[in-house]
């Protein structure tokens, strides 16, 4: 287990109409920006934005429009952090933790290392002993999961969906029998496409919600099942950034979408076999057989009954 190390004591900066944000020194901090509102920015954004000694952004030209509307004057040095340069420059700003500095990590929406650039720089602090911690702030994925209406309690981000036809499909027929709520990003230009192999993988009647231009002014959700959305995207194609919320599935989807569980007496013939090619006790590839198939409901076999079919079999 790894725990992580203190950072350096706190300044504390004042911004005229904010209230006093600590700035920690020697610390790597990861800060959520606006996804369309200017005003979800927080007061602990504006100050690290004008105290930070470097800020890491994933568009420089973005984060200077930020500050802008923001009305902030950006105080650190600014240097560009992407997908392209992250590996090379993580060291390099981690050096600069080490010496005491506030490094700020920015991107162009919503928190970094969700879709965006900054797990790279986390996981050398963190092989590094150094402070990680995060600003939070807006979020794509929470606030469409919010307006779904669909549970919360349990729930999966997965990212955009795969580009290719072939690829996008496999991955969808894998997930038929999740069971969480699952949270997706797709892109106008393949939003109709998404939504005819949506409707194929899961069916017409699976309830989602399709969020486009969240926090904007022209924020719209569409809920319905999939056939409604599908056919909503037809007719009036969606434009802007776009989350999917598609439900989980019900105890018979998932029961459905299952591979077949062995029966007891396939579990014993699997564990001759693994006792004989691994010179194992028979008892004890019983538990490995009976561990690595678990039944359609997540539960394992009994290893008596497994045991009792093995003998069964030497009768």
């Amino acid at each position: 287990m790894q725990t992580q190390s203190t950072a350096e004591p706190t300044r504390t900066e004042t911004t005229p109409g904010m209230p006093a944000v600590e700035i920690p020194r020697g610390t790597v901090v990861l800060a959520a920006t606006p996804i369309g509102n200017t005003a979800d920015a927080s007061a602990r954004l504006v100050a690290l934005l004008e105290h930070a000694d470097i800020v890491a952004a994933e568009d420089t030209r973005r984060l200077y429009a930020l500050a802008n509307r923001l009305g902030v004057h950006v105080g650190g040095s600014v240097v560009a952090y992407h997908d392209h340069n992250e590996r090379e420059k993580a060291d390099g700003l981690l050096d600069r933790v080490e010496a005491g500095a506030t490094v700020l990590v920015v991107s162009d929406a919503g928190m970094p290392t969700i879709n965006d650039p900054g797990l790279t720089v986390v996981r050398r602090a963190i092989e590094r002993g150094l402070p990680v911690t995060c600003a939070p702030g807006p979020s794509a994925v929470l606030d469409a999961l919010a307006l779904s209406g669909l549970p919360t309690d349990r729930f999966c981000y997965e990212g955009f969906l795969p580009r290719k036809h072939a690829e996008r499909m496999q991955y969808l027929r894998a997930m038929r029998g999740e069971r969480r709520t699952m949270v997706f990003y797709e892109t106008l230009h393949r939003i109709a496409e998404s939504m005819d192999d949506l409707l194929e993988a899961f069916g017409p009647d699976r309830r989602m919600a399709l969020c486009r231009e969240l926090t904007k002014d022209y924020e719209q959700v569409r809920r319905g099942t999939i056939a409604e959305i599908r056919d909503g995207v037809a007719a009036d194609p969606p434009r802007g950034e776009m989350v999917l919320v598609v439900a989980g599935a019900s105890d018979e989807e998932a029961q459905a979408a299952a591979p077949a569980a062995l029966s007891v007496e396939d579990l014993a013939v699997l564990a001759v076999d693994r006792a004989r090619e691994d010179g194992l006790r028979v008892k004890d590839a019983i538990a490995q057989v009976v561990e690595e198939h678990p039944m359609a409901d997540g539960t394992l076999a009994n290893r008596k009954q497994v045991y009792a079919a093995v003998l069964e079999m030497r009768s």
